[in-house]
């Protein structure tokens, strides 16, 4: 049986340096991996869990280490899961021709004052949101019982060790599966596509255990809501545009679909998209509005800044806060005006430095709260970040266009588009962190945490994510580069999709040029409000038992299937799993131990390509692990799907019997 609340409510160590140290470590490999994964596919994933897993076992070796401890290397750590969002926008500062590199300070400032910012602002809420709050956390409360079982016990002993082992296992597995398909062993993509009339549409799948992994992590609810998106997409939208649109002379049926679905068929997913999000916050207004007035209150009734109080109720005092919050917005002003302050819009940098940092004050707060809110009812890994992205863009390619309407020159457009990608930068960075951190707190109360020290840990986890976000996005740029970057001198020949850049970037250029097609986004808005009516009335009708995500299934819509139709799998794969496990002694063990083999899916395929990033940019070779091979296209992806098949499968059965024997 867990302990309860009360058994760790007496004094622990807390912030110890090794627990620092080891957080900081874990930060930058798992940033490091969510970078690759989110510009491949969009999708970043919760560190939270592998981060404790792995900071149980380790720290095990000192008698000393305590639950409290663990706790704060999590909080480190799950910086990672979220500030790598940021890759989200900063690569649209490539595709626009604005960098052709990724300068270090700037992208560094950004993610920092922007995390700083985030924390900040979600400090004031914790006890609305999370101490005094019915939301249910879903991932706060899982770490938390994964930090209980794991030291707790001789049970949670043995769970930690198959944990680190799941997480071991489950990395060495993805990157095997990545090396293989470098090495052009087995196909990079398993596909097919057939004439629909005179159009054409098919099925894509890349062949990636991570894609699968987030997929388990995502659930069966996202699962079958990209279902749906991927049955709109590709068994509706391309087969009837393709028959509207004659295909260029020569062009074959995956180059007619692919160009369908890039052109007219995204743009649906974005407007549905735009949609989903719009009535997703509207829905918060009430309740974030009421937990910013008690949060104020609870904070007028605690003069002392938290002296008094029982220890587990001690925040940062709120006049740090807001000395904080202010000291941040002076260089992020001055990074704004930096940032603007050569060529063509030198004449605005101070008005547009100015109405920078008051977007970026205002909209990050807003940001940070709904995410906060979002995290605690859904989950931070499901919150609406890319909803957050695009209403973020759009107010600030208004506002930046507003004052910028009269700068003339051929760089003028390309210069006021990369400015609101980088307000946009910033605010994002405010919003996922704000995401995490309330979530990080509600595992805190369930652990007896001291919320300051918590507050402080993940300021070290923001700075750290920041050190590493730079080098290893300017890696991946110089190896892959980006599909559709002007500047483009990447080595090898397959560039890296980051679909939700691209579609910010688009979204700006679009606002600010005047020539966003807004009869595709307003359909896709129109099927994005369906959705949300379809989502309300399966709610009603199974009592909030089931639900049909209307983000997820516009967000199958915009991203390739070859992306999506893993997570598919992966989902279903894992609910399936659960099926089997459910009712059984050591169901709930073996359900932990998936989830830290998805997660080492994750880590795995992702370390391995930012090193074969590396091995790419320092050889000079596109392709340095490819071998010549005999076989033909088909046997490579028969032998990529018997793999995959095979490894998922034997892997799910070592979690069932490990589970077994704890």
């Amino acid at each position: 049986m867990s302990p309860s609340r009360s058994a760790y409510s007496g004094p622990q160590s807390e912030i110890t340096v090794r627990g620092v140290i080891l957080g900081i470590v874990i930060t930058l490999v798992f940033t490091a991996a969510q970078v690759y994964l989110g510009l491949k596919v969009g999708l970043t994933f919760a560190t939270s869990i592998p981060a404790a897993v792995i900071s149980m076992a380790l720290l095990r070796a000192f008698k000393t280490a305590t639950i409290q401890e663990n706790n704060i290397v999590q909080t480190i750590a799950s910086a990672a899961g979220t500030l790598a969002s940021v890759i989200f926008v900063l690569p649209g500062l490539l595709m626009i021709g604005w960098w052709s590199g990724v300068p270090f300070f700037p992208t560094f400032a950004a993610c920092a004052i922007g995390g700083i910012l985030g924390v900040m602002y979600t400090i004031p809420l914790r006890r609305a949101l999370v101490s005094q709050s019915t939301l249910p956390y879903p991932e706060g409360v899982a770490a938390a019982e994964v930090l209980k079982v794991g030291t707790s016990s001789r049970e949670g002993a043995n769970e930690g060790k198959a944990g680190l082992w799941a997480v071991i296992l489950g990395s060495i597995a993805s990157a095997v599966y990545a090396a293989l398909a470098a090495a052009k062993a087995l196909a990079g993509e398993i596909a097919a596509f057939f004439k629909v009339g005179t159009g054409a549409t098919g099925i894509a799948g890349a062949s990636s255990l991570a894609l699968i992994g987030a997929g388990h992590l995502m659930g069966i609810t996202v699962g079958v809501a990209m279902l749906v998106g991927l049955i709109i997409a590709w068994g509706a939208a391309v087969p009837i545009l393709t028959n509207l649109i004659p295909a260029v002379d020569g062009a074959s049926l995956a180059e007619h679909a692919g160009k369908v679905w890039s052109t007219k068929v995204r743009f649906l997913g974005a407007g549905a998209i735009g949609a989903a999000a719009i009535w997703t916050l509207s829905k918060l207004i009430v309740p974030v509005w009421g937990g910013l007035m008690s949060a104020l209150e609870a904070s007028r009734a605690a003069k002392s800044g938290g002296e008094g109080l029982p220890r587990e109720e001690q925040d940062i005092p709120v006049a740090i806060v807001g000395l904080v919050v202010l000291i941040s917005l002076v260089p992020a002003g001055w990074l704004l005006a930096h940032f603007a302050g050569t060529g063509v819009l030198a004449s605005l940098a101070l008005p547009l430095a100015v109405a920078g940092v008051i977007y970026i004050a205002l909209a990050g707060l807003l940001a940070a709260a709904v995410c906060g809110y979002m995290a605690g009812l859904i989950g931070s890994s499901n919150s609406p970040v890319s909803g957050i992205a695009i209403l973020t863009v759009l107010g600030a390619s208004l506002l930046v266009g507003v004052i910028g309407h009269n700068v003339i020159g051929p760089d003028a457009g390309q210069a006021l588009v990369a400015f609101a990608l980088f307000v946009t930068t910033v605010v994002l960075a405010v919003a996922v962190v704000g995401n995490d951190n309330l979530q990080d707190l509600k595992t805190g109360q369930l652990v007896g945490a001291t919320p300051w020290k918590q507050q402080v840990a993940l300021v070290i986890g923001v700075l750290a994510g920041s050190v590493v976000i730079p080098p290893v996005l300017d890696l991946l740029n110089r190896a892959y580069g980006f599909a559709g970057a002007p500047h483009a001198n990447a080595i090898a020949s397959d560039p890296l999709a980051a679909p939700q850049a691209t579609l910010i970037s688009t979204l700006s250029k679009g606002v600010i040029g005047g020539d966003l097609d807004w009869g595709l986004l307003g359909v896709g808005a129109l099927i994005g409000a369906a959705l949300v009516i379809i989502d309300i009335v399966i709610r009603k009708a199974s009592k909030e038992r089931l639900s049909l995500p209307p983000l997820g299934v516009g967000l199958a819509i915009y991203l390739p299937s070859a992306v999506t139709a893993p997570v598919v799998l992966g989902a279903f794969a894992g609910w399936i799993f659960e099926r089997l496990n459910r009712g059984k002694p050591w169901g709930e063990a073996a359900g932990r131990l998936g989830v830290l083999i998805a997660s080492g899916f994750i880590v795995g395929e992702s370390l391995f390509n930012v090193a074969l990033a590396a091995i790419i940019v320092l050889s000079g070779n596109g392709a340095p692990l490819a071998i010549p091979t005999p076989l033909g296209e088909e046997p490579q992806m028969l032998i990529a799907l018997v793999l995959a098949v095979v490894g998922v499968a034997g892997l799910y059965g070592w979690c069932r019997r490990s589970a077994q024997k704890i």
